[in-house]
């Protein structure tokens, strides 16, 4: 007789979008691995809305607790993993503290913003049971798995270009089916604290750690290369390495912006931006002097939709051209399976703290390469 899976109790430190229409329905599909325990948020609006969301599970399953105390969820013996899925200013923080009661913490990308931050997640890492995985989804996508394979068999790459140009997340996630809302019913002093965090994380990554000046136009700038670029940059990492040198690039916030990265032998091109156009054009492509290879990928707030990989390529003098959708299994899912092997049998995942570092090391390029376009 096959003997159950053990059940992972997950505590969620987040009730927002990407709580309501990513993590909440795909742990629900999960549910003979994950449970969701303790729900957590400074809105009461939003746990409630949560909560009514959650899957109940198998009979005698309790309902999730609520609780707008952060520490409650860290310190609770009923969560297995903390999901730091709330805004990022609170990442570190709250990644911390699940740390130091020794809990796995899953952190949405970007991890940290500033060079004091990566040191302090380092350290209590190393002094915890705990681990961390930052949550970069597209990178366990089977597509990019298989392109991978695919551009490390080329003999010599030439060109790059990783590009995420596309319409607000409102476009998508009004029709993802999971109909989120939004609250404010948080406190004056919630508030106040979250423009604080903001405010703090800003100039310690522009202006103690590059020497940029903090403007309007730098802030956007930062904050769009954490939030949007952590997804293309370290699918760039992955597959082609770290960069040596930005060649160039046009920042200053507009709605799209585009930087120019030295490789060995090579250079890569990285456009990115948001329009008011409803569609999602994001992808990684690599060329040698006989093959391309693209992955494609959708928007993720739609559950479902695959990510493909294009393999265009002279074989024997001829053109061959391969269109692989490998599976409908979105990314998201994929990752929680290999978090769900990191708690259950202790394997090793590839996105840790020190591979989160590494994107801030390209932001930093990115940032220093453009600073006169801030007024330095």
């Amino acid at each position: 007789m096959t003997s159950s899976p053990k059940i992972v109790n997950v505590g969620l430190i987040g009730c927002g979008e990407v709580a309501q229409v990513i993590h909440i329905p795909t742990l629900n599909n999960l549910n003979e691995q994950y449970r969701i325990s303790y729900l957590c948020d400074v809105s009461q609006d939003a746990l409630n809305h949560c909560a009514t969301k959650v899957s109940q599970g198998p009979p005698g399953t309790p309902a999730p607790k609520l609780t707008k105390n952060a520490a409650e969820v860290c310190s609770s013996k009923d969560v297995d993993i903390v999901f730091v899925i709330n805004s990022t200013e609170y990442h570190v923080h709250h990644a911390i503290m699940a740390l130091e009661n020794d809990k796995i913490a899953f952190v949405e990308k970007p991890m940290a913003m500033n060079v004091r931050d990566v040191n302090l997640m380092r350290q209590a890492e190393v002094k915890s049971k705990g681990t961390v995985m930052v949550g970069y989804m597209r990178r366990y996508a089977t597509a990019f798995l298989d392109a991978i394979k695919e551009i490390g068999g080329m003999e010599q790459v030439t060109y790059a270009r990783v590009r995420d140009i596309i319409g607000r997340n409102a476009f998508f996630v009004d029709q993802s089916g999971t109909f989120p809302k939004k609250f404010s019913d948080y406190s004056k002093e919630d508030g106040q604290d979250l423009t604080a965090r903001n405010e703090d994380l800003v100039t310690e990554g522009l202006s103690k750690d590059l020497g940029v000046s903090v403007t309007k136009e730098s802030s956007i700038m930062w904050t769009l290369l954490g939030n949007l670029g952590s997804h293309d940059l370290s699918l760039m990492r992955e597959a082609l390495g770290m960069p040596k040198s930005v060649l160039g690039c046009s920042l200053n916030a507009s709605t799209v912006w585009n930087v120019l990265f030295q490789y060995p032998g090579f250079v890569c091109s990285y456009e990115s931006g948001i329009d008011e156009i409803p569609r999602f054009d994001a992808h990684l492509e690599v060329y040698s002097k006989n093959k391309q290879v693209t992955v494609q990928y959708d928007t993720p707030y739609v559950k479902g939709l695959p990510v493909t990989m294009t393999i265009k390529e002279n074989v024997n003098g001829h053109y061959e051209e391969r269109f692989v959708r490998k599976t409908y299994e979105d990314p998201y899912t994929l990752e929680m399976k290999e978090l769900y092997a990191l708690a259950t049998e202790g394997k090793p995942v590839k996105t840790t703290v020190e591979d989160a570092a590494k994107d801030l090391e390209i932001y930093q390029m990115i940032m220093s390469a453009g600073k006169a376009q801030f007024g330095q």
